[in-house]
Parts: structure tokens; C-alpha cells; sequence
């Protein structure tokens, strides 16, 4: 079962709260605490779109910029063995470092 939701770049964890029997979510890898709710899957859907864009109306109102979930720089310390090996399947892959690990990376986190 997939925990997530995504919108207009940002991306929100979703959990269930059984006593309340609300569904609520919380805008993930942002400073600023953006939190939404619904008791049904249309109404959640509906306030994390609406979470998202009231979130973004403000910031522009109040001439604040607002905060981004990644800035796609990812520096990583791993062992040098492990960074040999990773070099050597990116070069026979035909491909750099860089964009052999993020390639890996992708395939990991999505569904298949």
C-alpha cells in the first residue's frame, strides 16, 4: 500500500487515524509545517491540492519564497570499494557517475 500522495512538486506522507477515522496528511522534505485532513479519499485528495496551493498563495502574498522539497544535490560518504564499484558499472554502462546513480536511485523508489 503506497503512503503518498503527490502535487505540483510536493509530496505528502498519509496516515489513518482510526479513533478520529480521518485520513490526514503532512507536506514531506519542507521546513514549514503544512498539514491537511479528510475522511474520505476524494475529500484528502481534495485538501492536500488545496493544502498545497493555499501554501502557495501565501508565501507569494507575504513576498516569501516558499520552500522546495529537494534541491537534487545529494552528497553521499560511502566506502572507496563500493565507489570503485559503482564507477566501473557506470563506465561499462556507458554512462557518468552521476547520472548512472540517479538512474539506479529512480528505478529503487518507484514501482515496478
Amino acid at each position: 500500500m503506497k503512503n503518498t500522495m503527490a502535487y505540483n512538486g510536493y509530496c505528502a506522507r498519509i496516515e489513518f487515524d482510526a479513533k478520529d477515522r480521518i485520513f490526514f496528511g503532512r507536506l514531506a522534505g519542507i521546513r514549514d509545517i503544512i498539514t491537511f485532513h479528510g475522511q474520505t479519499v476524494d475529500e484528502l485528495e481534495g485538501a492536500f491540492r488545496e493544502a498545497v496551493d493555499d501554501y502557495l498563495e501565501t508565501c507569494a502574498r507575504l513576498g516569501d519564497k516558499p520552500n522546495r522539497p529537494y534541491s537534487g544535490k545529494l552528497t553521499l560518504r560511502i566506502p572507496p570499494s563500493v565507489h570503485a564499484a559503482i564507477a566501473t558499472a557506470a563506465e561499462t554502462s556507458n554512462k557518468s557517475l552521476n547520472r548512472w546513480v540517479a538512474d539506479i536511485l529512480n528505478e529503487a523508489t518507484h514501482d515496478h
